[in-house]
């Protein structure tokens, strides 16, 4: 529901809602609830094809490319084993270190996917395809969700109207307004982050295939979901996704891995620069140290979750704290703007004048 709403809005406005009018040219109600139960179930089919095309197009291929990689992975070893020693023949030292530890973790890497990798995939597809009662369970859990998706999206102003009921009746109307906008804050922050991310991903994501595909680079459906998909977390996505990938298309084709790695080394200018600030805004915020600051520790906390809402999180935590602090310095007559503290020495106590540094003195010749 939290994520579809945007796109029922969105439908309304642009597509069903001229068209209920055109409908029902002189019943706005009827118009308005035609425009709603079009944009919701036009939104509902919409997800429901995006998970059809995940689980019919995506994962069998994804599966026969893992596949590939594991049954054809002495093959690939050999190969880079053999433009290793090519590579550092004049350097025998440096080719005997190589080697040895390229052979210990391609050996180990072997090992992993065959005992692992290749048993899990199995296992799951036999889940699949034989697990009845969990196919059932899945099913049953999506129909649900989406029956409760329907009530909420149809009446989503009922819903949002007994909760501002119960708002006013608990809290005072001054506490109610401080909760309201907080909410409606945080709503739009968490909002317009997530659908921005999940876009910019499906966008970086699609760009890679297409990239991959005309340089002819191996398994491009593969590297570009694992891209795509851990483009969705800030500042450290980039770079989960393009590591495995390369070493993946490393095994095939070391040429073409340094050509995946250029490529998406510009891929990722490209979104950092355009595509990521069209679609998430010039800022959301707060700078880049802070961001960083926020990943870590959300990450460290909540593992993956943390990594992806760990930064819209972090933006309502500081924008509160930034609040709290500004409306004491205001009770204060104090200024609030960071630069007036900038070159702060000390405040007068008793005139709160701002008493800025003294700068030295030049030595004299």
């Amino acid at each position: 529901t939290y994520i579809l709403l945007p796109l029922v809005k969105s439908l309304q406005r642009g597509v069903f809602g001229a068209l209920g009018k055109a409908i029902h040219k002189k019943k706005p109600e009827k118009a308005q609830r035609f425009a709603r139960a079009m944009s919701v179930l036009l939104s509902e089919i919409i997800f429901l094809a995006i998970i059809v095309a995940i689980v019919y197009l995506i994962i069998p291929q994804l599966v026969s490319s893992i596949t590939t990689i594991v049954e054809n992975s002495s093959t690939y070893i050999a190969n880079t084993t053999t433009w290793i020693e090519q590579l550092l023949s004049d350097n025998p030292e440096i080719e005997k270190y190589v080697l040895d530890v390229f052979n210990n973790v391609s050996e180990d890497l072997k090992n992993w996917l065959t005992n692992t990798v290749l048993p899990g995939i199995g296992n799951i597809a036999a889940s699949v395809t034989t697990g009845i009662i969990s196919v059932v369970k899945a099913v049953y859990n999506l129909v649900i969700g989406i029956i409760v998706s329907i009530y909420i999206l149809g009446n989503i102003e009922g819903f949002s109207a007994s909760a501002k009921k119960l708002m006013y009746t608990v809290f005072s109307v001054e506490a109610a307004e401080k909760l309201r906008e907080g909410l409606n804050f945080t709503d739009k922050t968490f909002m317009g982050f997530i659908n921005g991310k999940l876009l910019d991903s499906a966008i970086i994501g699609l760009i890679c295939y297409i990239g991959c595909a005309l340089l002819n680079i191996p398994y491009a459906l593969l590297v570009s979901v694992i891209v795509g998909v851990t483009n969705v977390i800030p500042f450290f996505g980039p770079f989960i996704g393009a590591v495995p990938s390369a070493l993946l298309i490393l095994l095939v084709d070391p040429l073409k891995c340094l050509i995946f790695v250029i490529f998406i080394i510009v891929l990722q200018q490209l979104d950092g620069n355009v595509i990521g600030p069209k679609i998430l805004g010039t800022s959301i915020g707060i700078n880049g140290f802070w961001v960083l600051f926020s990943i870590v520790i959300f990450g460290g906390i909540f593992g993956f979750w943390g990594m992806l809402l760990g930064v819209p999180a972090f933006v309502i935590i500081y924008t509160a704290l930034e609040m709290v602090v500004n409306r004491k310095l205001k009770k204060r007559d104090l200024p609030i703007d960071a630069e007036s503290y900038m070159n702060l020495d000390y405040i007068d106590p008793e005139t709160l004048e701002l008493v800025p540094k003294r700068r030295a003195k030049p030595a004299e010749k």
